[in-house]
């Protein structure tokens, strides 16, 4: 049942990675089992164990009957969840349904709704508009840099 985990290691069973995981993780307030995996970014999918998902490899050792076919989802809609009633096993088609944008980008801007969808749009303007900003005198920057390298400036 391991061996069907992409990267995860080898040299754990079923008891030690059950172990290793519960050592890694703490309850939150809101019932979910929050895991530390490798880096410090909190709130995505936390790597553990080799380079291994850490909400699939729970999935695994907690729940198991996992087929490699299909997506572990997160009922909770939190990435760094590893509880085991939070984790099901859904298609690749269902799991993009049940995605939501929120009505605020990470910036915290409030996002329009596309006319055509009825959706939020996927790319925040007032976001998008600096973007663009910064792109545009990065590339004067690099145009007036080759002008005065070529002693055009």
């Amino acid at each position: 049942m391991l061996s069907r985990v992409n990267g995860l290691s080898r040299h754990f069973t079923a008891d030690s990675l059950r172990d290793y995981l519960l050592a890694r993780s703490v309850r939150a307030d809101t019932g979910c089992l929050i895991v530390r995996g490798y880096g410090s970014r909190r709130g995505v999918h936390q790597k553990v164990a080799g380079r291994a998902w850490a909400h699939i490899a729970a999935y695994v050792v907690f729940v198991g009957d996992y087929d490699s076919g299909l997506e572990v989802d997160h009922t909770c809609g939190v990435a760094d969840c590893i509880e085991p009633a939070h984790l099901r096993q859904v298609t690749r088609a269902e799991n993009c349904r049940d995605r939501v944008r929120p009505p605020r980008c990470r910036n915290g801007h409030e996002r329009e709704v596309d006319p055509v969808t009825g959706t939020y749009r996927r790319v925040c303007r007032v976001c998008n508009r600096e973007a663009q900003r910064r792109w545009r005198e990065r590339q004067a920057a690099e145009v007036a840099q080759a002008r005065v390298a070529h002693g055009r400036g």
